[in-house]
C-alpha cells in the first residue's frame, strides 16, 4: 500500500504539473509529495520527472506510470461503486445506463424509484457507449439489439420496440414519396457505424444502396431529429411522431429487443433487484399506453 500511495502521488504530480497542485488534490502536505516521488524514483531506479522552476514535467517513464496509475485509480473508484451496491438496504448510488431516446420513458420511472427510496442518488447515463459492468460503471444497463454475450453478466429480456421507416411531410414536398420501387431515387438516414448491432441498421445496409444513405448519425436521438428535419427517410419509434409518414409496412426484422443487463456479483443485491422490479413493472404499464412497445414472449 505504501508503494501504491507513492505511485498515486506521482500520478497526481504528473496531472497537476506541480507539487503544490498534487498536494491540494490529495489533501496532503507538499513535503509528503516530494518524499513519495523521491522514494519511488529511488526504488524504481529511474527518473520520473524533470524538475524546473515552473514545476514537474514527466519523463517518458513518468508518462507511462501516470497512464497506468490513472487506469488503476479509476478501477479502484469503480470497485467502490460495486462494493456499495452489495448491501441489503436500498441506498447510495443507483447507476442506470440506456440509449438517450429512452430517457423520456425512463426518467419518470427512476424519479418515482427515488421517491420510494429517498436515501438513493440516481445517475442516468445515456448514450451508445457500453458501460463496463464488471468494473462497477453501472448497476443496471438497458441495452438494445441482440442478446449480450459477456459471460459475467446476467441478461434478461425487457421489452420489444417497434420501429417504422418514415419521412417527414417536408421531405415529401421536396422530393416526393419514397416507395419500395424507388429507393434508389431517394435519400436515407443511416447510422455512422458499419458494425452496428441494431436490426434496422442491418436491414438498411442490405436493402438501401450505400450511395443513397446521404445523412449519417451516431445516436438514436440525432436519427429522429434528422427524420423530423426532412433530411431523408429513416427509422423512428412507430407512432411517436404522428406527423411523420410511414414509407412501407413495418417489417418484423425492424423490431428492436431491449435487455436488462446486470453483473452477476450484484444481480442478487437488494438495490439491483429493486431497480429491476421497478423497471419491469414500468414496462407492463408502458405496453398499455404505447402500441410500439410489447413484452417479450
Amino acid at each position: 500500500m505504501d508503494q501504491w500511495d507513492e505511485i498515486r502521488t506521482a500520478y497526481h504530480v504528473a496531472r497537476a504539473g506541480t507539487v503544490s497542485g498534487a498536494a491540494d488534490s490529495l489533501g496532503i502536505h507538499h513535503a509528503t509529495v516530494i518524499r513519495h516521488v523521491d522514494s519511488l524514483e529511488a526504488r524504481m531506479g529511474v527518473k520520473l520527472f524533470q524538475r524546473h522552476a515552473r514545476g514537474y514535467t514527466p519523463t517518458e517513464a513518468g508518462v507511462d506510470l501516470a497512464r497506468i496509475a490513472s487506469t488503476t485509480e479509476e478501477q479502484f473508484a469503480q470497485l467502490g461503486t460495486r462494493l456499495k451496491g452489495q448491501g441489503e438496504d436500498v441506498s447510495g448510488e443507483v447507476v442506470v445506463t440506456a440509449l438517450a431516446s429512452f430517457a423520456p420513458r425512463l426518467t419518470p420511472v427512476l424519479a418515482e424509484f427515488h421517491h420510494r427510496h429517498p436515501n438513493t442518488v440516481i445517475r442516468l447515463l445515456t448514450g451508445l457507449r457500453l458501460f463496463r459492468l464488471e468494473y462497477g460503471e453501472a448497476h443496471v444497463a438497458i441495452r438494445a439489439g441482440s442478446a449480450p454475450q459477456e459471460p459475467d453478466n446476467v441478461a434478461q429480456k425487457f421489452l420489444n420496440l417497434e420501429l417504422a421507416l418514415c419521412v417527414s411531410p417536408t421531405y415529401v414536398a421536396r422530393y416526393g414519396m419514397p416507395t419500395e420501387d424507388t429507393f434508389d431515387q431517394h435519400r436515407f438516414i443511416g447510422v455512422d457505424d458499419a458494425h452496428s448491432r441494431a436490426p434496422f441498421a442491418r436491414w438498411m445496409n442490405e436493402h438501401i444502396p450505400s450511395e443513397n444513405i446521404t445523412f449519417r448519425v451516431t445516436d438514436d436521438v440525432s436519427q429522429q431529429q434528422a427524420v423530423l428535419a426532412g433530411a431523408g427517410a429513416g427509422f423512428v419509434v412507430r407512432g411517436e411522431h404522428p406527423e411523420l409518414i410511414e414509407v412501407m409496412p413495418v417489417q418484423p426484422e425492424w423490431r428492436s429487443g431491449f435487455w436488462l443487463v446486470t453483473h452477476v456479483d450484484l444481480h442478487r443485491t437488494a438495490k439491483v433487484q429493486a431497480v429491476l422490479n421497478c423497471l419491469k413493472d414500468a414496462a407492463v404499464e408502458w405496453v398499455k399506453s404505447d402500441p410500439a412497445i410489447s413484452l417479450p414472449d
